[in-house]
């Protein structure tokens, strides 16, 4: 078996693992089964799976397969690189090539170090949002995306801000490519520029921070009001159910609390 030790990708373009072998003469009249996998051990994954019939050129894949892996190569001139349609960052890992010649000898061939596939990405801001309050102050939030892992800078209007990471937003492989970079102290009426980069490009986006809304107020009417009008609009039926037994005297308010329990 040959293979190459790394590949290379980039995030959403096709890539091919490489992959050939050497077998007896007579093997070339018996059906040939071709399998990927990703993984080693009791964590291996089959990720492709095809037969190549005798005198057929062709290698049948299995009627579940996923269309996103196809055969690049030949089985039948010893040659079984697998290619990946729109490669993604979840696609890096080590894979491993094997065929098995079926027949009277049964017989496998497969690698036993495998092909690490690297795959790349360049930055993409995936948010970009303020939080907190007009007591607490505000932080701006930017969560960025890449591979390698991009650097990211805050700018205010006249110059580059500090800022603190604050690390990946959740567990699990996706996160591995994902940052949060947070910009304290946040001035309503301002704009920021998040900007994150690595080997492969660069983004930017703008956030605009709002100054805060005034409270809305609703001159004189009672607390109970108040409240109800903050009831969603489905809720209609309980609104005027609430507000005719408001109008009640209040015995009848306390039966239908004690009911509602």
């Amino acid at each position: 078996m040959s293979v190459q030790s790394e590949v290379r990708g980039i995030d959403g373009y096709p890539v091919v693992l490489p992959c050939t072998f050497n077998h007896p003469q007579h093997s070339q009249h018996s059906s040939l089964q071709v399998m990927w996998h990703r993984g080693h051990g009791q964590s291996a994954v089959v990720i492709y799976r095809c037969t190549s019939r005798p005198a057929d050129p062709s290698c049948e894949p299995d009627p579940d397969q996923d269309q996103r892996y196809r055969l690049e190569g030949n089985p039948r001139e010893h040659d079984l690189s697998l290619r990946i349609n729109s490669a993604t960052l979840q696609d890096n890992g080590r894979y491993y090539c094997r065929v098995e010649v079926l027949g009277r000898e049964h017989v496998s061939f497969e690698d036993k170090m495998g092909t690490r596939l690297r795959v790349e990405a360049p930055p993409r801001i995936l948010a970009l949002l303020v939080e907190g309050s007009e007591l607490l102050g505000y932080t701006a939030l930017c969560q960025v995306q890449g591979s390698p892992l991009p650097d990211v800078q805050w700018f205010g209007p006249d110059n580059q801000l500090e800022a603190s990471p604050v690390g990946p937003p959740a567990l699990g492989a996706p996160a591995r490519y994902r940052s949060v970079s947070e910009l304290r102290d946040v001035e309503p009426g301002q704009q920021y520029v998040c900007s994150a980069s690595n080997p492969l490009g660069k983004e930017q986006a703008t956030l605009f921070v709002l100054p805060p809304r005034p409270p809305l107020s609703v001159g004189g009417a009672p607390p109970h009001i108040l409240l109800l009008l903050s009831v969603d609009l489905g809720a209609k039926l309980l609104l005027l159910v609430l507000m005719g037994v408001w109008m009640m005297p209040g015995g009848a308010l306390q039966r239908l609390c004690c009911w509602t329990r």
